[in-house]
């Protein structure tokens, strides 16, 4: 597509969200509760609305075809799960959270009354870490699906995008990035609906050969591409384990537990989210694999774009409007989330409606300078660099969710949770020194990954199941000797 056209869409669109955004609060009196929470505002369409717009981001072009692309089927059926299940979780114990503690914002000011200070400081390290590695991600997706789509300088789209999400959401706070939310889910369903429609209208029955065709260049860099691949069942559950932790301290999702307006609201809600996103990463996932049959990609990431080729210019006009739509959700929840978790936890609710916006607005240079792919002491923020940063918040989080949820079951002493959280990074080491040495357990908890370079399964279900068996007998101990 020409760029001039291009730029066109790409301004309208982010126009038009700004202007959505703006209007969502610009005649409301807003305190700092409003912007954080938006609390009991919104009923269960909303929410659901919300929270599949918010985690729809510009990844969903990228991530699921490359897994596709990569390992096969269970990959591409761990990625879809991993991608729903932090919703279905959300439906079950986001009420009752919610109940124990109706002025919340973050999961972190649950765990700071069921557990205290200390590992409410650590949560919110761990969820400031997560969004906003997912943050700036957000931007070198969004910089490389426009390059892909019309030549387009990749660091255009990054500003355009920081510059305009940032006036909203520092402006309206929560409030407003629910309001753009709800169009911009729309929009996705709609536009991706049209263009699946494009792309499966013609030969099926060959989208279904390719899908199910090896990588035609054999093993080069061990890429799979079948759909037929069933050998891949661990790497694909390490995918659910490790996301699925890591969305659970993904704050954007918790503010929006507190902005419905009851607990029925935010179980019907999450349902549906999970309802629209499963098969949704699960196709992508699959034309991932179609792509593969058509030989090495030059960019794997890129894998779906390769069946763009040839087609339409009006269809490369939806994916532009399309991936702004996309980055957009997530980047101003994100933006929200983070200052939020800020603000909240980090600062201990000290900080007051400006510093906020000032933190809001702070984030945004910084996430989008790490979006160009710097090398800073050594360390290179490409695309495998940024994988070794979600793999390590995914283990955190893996070593800290059951510590947390636990806490909803009275049995559980809140001094045993901390406890828990800290022997599931110790169950790594030793998972380690039984397998291999002492230095590859440690090295487990910087990087947790397998020969391949994927998530390692059993790093992360050690993590999962040590910490969460250490807090429960540690518990059991703790009332023995408080009843004696």
């Amino acid at each position: 597509m020409d760029t001039n056209i291009a730029y066109g869409l790409m301004l309208a669109t982010l126009g038009f969200f700004g202007y959505v955004g703006y209007q969502a609060v610009t005649e409301k009196e807003i305190d700092s509760d409003a912007y954080l929470s938006a609390r009991g505002t919104q009923s269960w369409l909303r929410i659901g609305l919300s929270l599949f717009a918010s985690g729809m981001g510009i990844w969903i072009l990228f991530g699921p075809s490359e897994v596709g692309y990569w390992g096969g089927f269970w990959d591409v059926v761990g990625y879809a799960v991993s991608a729903s299940t932090p919703f279905l979780l959300l439906a079950y114990v986001g009420p009752m959270i919610r109940e124990k503690l109706p002025d919340g914002v973050t999961l972190a000011d649950y765990v700071r009354m069921r557990i205290g200070r200390p590992m409410q400081l650590y949560v919110g390290v761990i969820s400031v870490a997560y969004m906003f590695t997912f943050l700036f991600a957000e931007f070198t997706a969004i910089g490389k699906a426009m390059y892909v789509l019309s030549d387009m300088e990749p660091i255009i789209p990054m500003l355009a995008v920081g510059i305009v999400t940032t006036a909203y959401t520092a402006y309206g706070g929560l409030p407003a990035s629910l309001r753009t939310d709800r169009i911009q889910a729309w929009v996705v369903l709609w536009l991706i609906v049209a263009l699946f429609l494009i792309l499966f209208a013609g030969d099926l029955s060959s989208l279904i050969s390719d899908a199910k065709a090896y990588n035609p260049e054999g093993d080069i860099d061990w890429s799979i591409g079948s759909m037929s691949y069933m050998d891949s069942f661990q790497s694909g559950l390490a995918l659910v384990v490790a996301i699925t932790a890591a969305e659970m301290f993904s704050q954007g999702n918790w503010q929006r537990a507190w902005a419905s307006e009851n607990e029925d609201a935010l179980k019907k809600g999450s349902l549906l989210a999970a309802t629209l996103v499963f098969p949704l990463v699960f196709i992508m996932g699959f034309l991932g694999t179609v792509a593969a049959a058509k030989g090495a990609a030059q960019d794997p990431s890129a894998a779906f774009f390769v069946l763009l080729e040839d087609i339409h210019i009006l269809v490369i006009a939806g994916f532009i409007i399309l991936g702004i739509a996309l980055v957009c959700s997530s980047v101003d929840t994100l933006q929200n989330a983070v200052s939020a978790s800020i603000t909240r936890d980090l600062a201990d609710g000290k900080m007051q409606l400006q510093h906020a916006r000032i933190a809001t607005i702070g984030m945004i240079p910084l996430a989008i300078y790490l979006a160009t792919g710097p090398t800073v002491f050594g360390f290179t923020f490409d695309a495998l660099g940024v994988f070794e940063i979600f793999l390590f918040a995914d283990l955190l989080a893996a070593a800290t969710v059951l510590p947390v949820l636990l806490t909803l079951w009275d049995r559980i002493n809140s001094r045993a949770s901390l406890v828990g959280a800290v022997f599931g990074l110790l169950s790594v080491v030793i998972y380690g020194a039984y397998t291999a040495d002492l230095s590859t357990g440690f090295g487990y908890i910087i990087s947790p990954t397998n020969e391949f370079g994927l998530a390692n399964l059993w790093v992360f279900l050690s993590a999962l199941f040590g910490s969460g068996l250490v807090t429960i007998i540690a518990s059991e101990i703790l009332e023995a000797f408080e009843t004696n």
